[in-house]
């Protein structure tokens, strides 16, 4: 197979894993092609067929990937939601901190390892404000944080508590506490 129609291939959704798989043997050189299998992956766990992402083909792809020279890959396996814990806990001290932030977003990145990325950079720390795993008492320091956006993410926080949601419910940023008062209803009706 030529390196176009690899290219052309890893744009289809639908091609069988062990066809992206192979191609991936063949160009794994590439960072282009790393690049394509790993959002390919990526767009079939995700988007169109998350029972797929049980595979045990893709998880040792994920797991090759996670080893990528390209950040894009790593980007790819760090918010997979199928990475198996120790791929996530190498990922969670990447020296790119986008990579290590999607760790931080991933709803299957244990508590330790979001624990540890707390002390991380900004952009780090912001990646677990939407969390469903993040701990409370996470969650109520990134409730106020300087940022709308990280004070948005924690009162849509599926694991969000009552008290941090009555305390951003007089929020400055009318958005924060719009979502506050959304979701602490749905919490009430529950």
């Amino acid at each position: 197979m030529n390196y176009d129609k690899a290219i052309e291939k890893l744009n289809d959704i639908n091609l069988p894993i062990n066809d992206v798989r192979a191609i991936f043997d063949i160009f794994k050189d590439s960072n282009e092609i790393v690049g394509m299998v790993a959002m390919n992956i990526s767009r079939k766990c995700s988007v169109y067929d998350k029972e797929q992402g049980k595979s045990a083909e893709i998880v040792e792809l994920l797991v090759e990937l996670s080893e990528s020279d390209d950040m894009g890959s790593r980007w790819a396996v760090a918010k997979n939601h199928f990475t198996p814990v120790d791929i996530l806990e190498k990922l969670s001290k990447d020296s790119i901190n986008l990579v290590r932030a999607l760790v931080a977003t991933n709803p299957n990145t244990p508590t330790h390892i979001l624990n540890k990325l707390f002390s991380d950079e900004k952009i780090v720390r912001d990646g677990l404000s939407g969390n469903p795993n993040t701990p409370l008492k996470l969650l109520n320091v990134l409730a106020g944080d300087n940022d709308k956006m990280v004070r948005l993410r924690v009162a849509e926080n599926p694991s969000v508590s009552t008290e941090i949601l009555e305390s951003l419910l007089d929020d400055g940023e009318p958005n924060v506490a719009k979502a506050a008062e959304v979701k602490l209803g749905e919490k009430n009706e529950a």
